[in-house]
């Protein structure tokens, strides 16, 4: 399969990504379609709807896995569970997998039909990293695709912890204050690995052109660094 787009956000690592689409509806990007399918025909109607789905590559994997043989790995470690505990692959969304591939439901904010990249869809909600391949665009359908008393297996006793963000002024500064926000929210939502707790710990992550460092102790987070790449 060829990629039809390509994802583009202001995050541009995969850590600090939320760990499901629209977990975190501030966090918006854009889908750059692939010249051959920049035709605006290709989106009629598609603004009729509120959400969408894409279907896109864990493109990291793909790329570790270059000239090497797959070996199939029926059960992983999901970092939601600590990363102690296995269950099998199919009964998770990690990215080692057979086929590599993800879906998310994502806010669909608007499409942009005359920008010098052809037409551009805008988007939020995003669990994708910057530079992911999409292979497909699909309509979300409220009738069909929401199911309300759908089982949620081992995901039921997880919730997300949203974290307080202590950011100092002079270091907040540093960002453009129209992404001061969508950062922010980012930090919120604790970039950790479920099984890390340690509040000596320093954690960064790139967003726009910045490596932020921040510690976590007990429900805040604090900024510790802002220094421009």
């Amino acid at each position: 399969m060829e990629p039809v787009a390509i994802y583009h956000t202001n995050l541009k690592g995969k850590f600090g990504l939320p760990r499901q689409g629209t977990v975190d509806s501030a966090l918006q990007g854009q889908i750059i379609l692939e010249p051959e399918f920049r035709n605006p025909d290709a989106l009629r109607g598609l603004t009729d709807f509120s959400h969408i789905w894409l279907i896109w590559e864990f493109s990291e994997v793909l790329e570790k896995r270059k000239g090497q043989p797959y070996k199939f790995q029926p059960t992983v470690r999901p970092p939601r569970l600590g990363g102690n505990r296995r269950m099998g692959v199919f009964a998770t969304r990690s990215p080692n997998r057979p086929n590599p591939i993800g879906i998310s439901a994502v806010q669909l904010l608007g499409v942009d039909l005359n920008t010098p990249q052809g037409p551009v869809i805008r988007v939020a909600g995003c669990d994708l990293m910057d530079g992911t391949p999409i292979l497909d665009i699909k309509p979300y359908i409220p009738y069909s695709d929401s199911i309300p008393d759908a089982a949620e297996g081992f995901t039921a006793s997880l919730s997300d912890l949203t974290l307080q963000v202590i950011f100092p002024s002079e270091l907040l500064a540093k960002i453009p204050e129209a992404n001061r926000d969508e950062l922010k929210n980012i930090l919120s939502h604790d970039p950790r690995p479920q099984y890390q707790d340690d509040p000596e710990r320093i954690y960064g992550l790139t967003y726009l052109n910045f490596n932020v460092r921040f510690r976590i102790f007990g429900g805040s987070l604090t900024v510790v660094e802002v220094t421009e790449l």
